[in-house]
């Protein structure tokens, strides 16, 4: 049975992990805020396919995560026009690799704003309008925030950092908001295309099934965690990763 009227919040739809978990929560009845920093006219006329194709409504908001009085704004209008947010999917970021000793320290304090700061920034703004009942937040983390290997002191140490958020905030709202992260694997998006393909075929030797996972298989993992399927389920990080981590 399709939800009636609910509503998801998705950051960092523009492509991805991200425009993928559009397409799933459509597909499964859900009316949508789809974020992306700025504004295209593909965006728009890809949403606009997938929600006449859908019969469901998709908001499209602009804000670069780092903007916070943008972020403020669209959350307000938000509320102005009576928006109820049912779930919040906090997935926009930004991937980094290097060597701890040639990073500079404000290099990592840039992937922690994106990755982490920015997201806790926006969770404060949406729970306040956020469902009473039934509501759900899933922060998008990464295998590399699990399982910790050399060249992550930015990215993977974020990751982690969400992680532990994650588990944090989910006992502080307890009954009233359940709170997940998913932790994908490589994942065939532009990230992993920006990787080096030695380090590529290292990583998926190291997972049981060796590819890559699929966009839409992680959006998946995202509805279940959103859904009412998932309603006894709090304060987990669910890896998607083939078994990368045995």
């Amino acid at each position: 049975m399709l939800p009636q009227n609910k509503t998801a919040f998705i950051t960092g739809t523009s492509r991805g992990i991200g425009r993928a978990t559009v397409k799933v929560f459509a597909e499964n009845g859900w009316n949508l805020i789809a974020h992306a920093r700025k504004h295209t006219e593909e965006f728009e006329n890809h949403l606009s396919e997938i929600a006449l194709l859908n019969k469901i409504s998709i908001k499209p908001v602009y804000f670069d995560m780092l903007d916070s009085s943008l972020m403020k704004e669209c959350v307000k209008e938000l509320k102005k026009d009576n928006v109820t947010v049912d779930v919040l999917v906090n997935n926009a970021g930004i991937s980094h690799g290097s060597l701890f000793q040639m990073t500079p320290v404000s290099a990592i304090k840039d992937v922690f704003n994106i990755n982490l700061f920015a997201h806790m920034e926006l969770t404060q703004f949406v729970l306040k309008i956020m469902a009473k009942n039934n509501a759900s937040i899933v922060n998008i983390a990464s295998v590399a925030g699990v399982d910790f290997r050399a060249g992550n002191s930015a990215y993977g140490v974020s990751k982690a950092a969400m992680i532990a958020w994650t588990k944090v905030l989910s006992v502080e709202l307890h009954d009233k908001v359940r709170v997940n992260a998913v932790a994908p694997g490589l994942t065939e998006t532009d990230m992993a295309q920006e990787m080096e393909d030695k380090l590529q075929a290292i990583t998926l030797s190291r997972a049981l099934i060796s590819r890559l996972a699929k966009p839409e298989e992680v959006a998946k993992t995202i509805y279940f965690l959103s859904s009412d399927d998932a309603s006894f389920i709090t304060g987990q990080v669910l890896k998607v990763d083939g078994g990368g981590g045995i």
